[in-house]
C-alpha cells in the first residue's frame, strides 16, 4: 500500500471524504468482496476511478504482496481446486486493494485523528483512544512496509541465484522486521509515546 498518487488527483471527493467514511465504506466494500469478488473489482475500479488512481497506483498497492499471491495459488490450487484458488487470491488482493486506497487518500495525521475520534466513546471503559488508534494507524503503515521487505529478500535471493527456501527466506525477513520494529520503537520514545501512564 505505498502512497504512490497521482499528480493533481487530491482534490477529489474520495480525498475530501471524512476518515470515518472511508472506514465505513471499507468495511462495506470488503463484505461485497467477501459475498461476490466479481462485484468487489466492480467497487475497487470505481473507486480508484473516483479518486483519480491508475493502474500505477493500483500495481504499487498489490505489488509487495506478489509472492505471497502466488504461493497461496499454488497451495489452494493443490489442496481444492482452480476456481477457488482464482477465488481466494482475488478475494485478498481486491480487499488489500481497497485498504490501499484508504492509505493513498487519507494522510496519517488525518488517519490518526479520524481513529481517535471513532474510538472516543471506548474512553468510557478505560481504553485510551489516541494509543488505540495509533496502534491501527502504525499497523496500517507498518504491513506494506514489511510486505515490501518480504518482496526485496526474496527479489535479493532470486539474483544470487538462491532457490526457494523457507528458512533462507525467513531469516533475513525475521531480521528486517526486527530492525524496523526497533527503529519505530526509538522514534516512538523521541516522542515520548512509550510512557504506560
Amino acid at each position: 500500500m505505498t502512497a504512490v498518487a497521482a499528480a493533481g488527483s487530491t482534490g477529489t471527493v474520495v480525498h475530501r471524504l471524512p476518515v470515518w467514511a472511508k472506514l465505513l465504506g471499507l468495511t462495506a466494500g470488503c463484505a461485497v468482496i467477501l459475498v461476490h469478488p466479481l462485484a468487489g473489482l466492480a467497487v475497487v475500479v470505481a473507486c480508484y476511478a473516483l479518486a483519480r488512481q491508475g493502474p500505477r497506483a493500483a500495481w504499487a498497492q498489490v505489488r509487495p504482496l506478489r509472492w505471497f499471491a502466488l504461493v497461496l495459488f499454488g497451495t489452494q490450487v493443490l489442496i481444492a481446486d482452480l476456481p477457488t484458488a482464482l477465488t481466494s487470491v482475488s478475494r485478498i488482493v481486491l480487499a488489500v486493494l481497497l485498504a490501499g486506497l484508504v492509505t493513498l487518500t487519507t494522510s496519517t495525521s488525518a488517519l490518526l485523528a479520524g481513529l481517535e475520534r471513532l474510538f472516543g466513546p471506548l474512553r468510557r471503559l478505560g481504553v485510551d483512544p489516541f494509543r488505540l488508534s495509533l496502534v491501527l494507524s502504525l499497523t496500517l503503515r507498518s504491513v506494506p512496509i514489511i510486505a515490501d521487505l518480504a518482496a526485496r529478500v526474496r527479489e535479493a535471493q532470486r539474483a544470487r541465484g538462491v532457490r526457494w527456501d523457507v528458512r533462507a527466506f525467513a531469516v533475513p525477513l525475521v531480521v528486517g522486521v526486527l530492525r524496523y520494529a526497533d527503529l519505530l520503537g526509538e522514534a516512538l520514545t523521541a516522542r515520548g509515546l512509550d510512557d504506560p501512564a
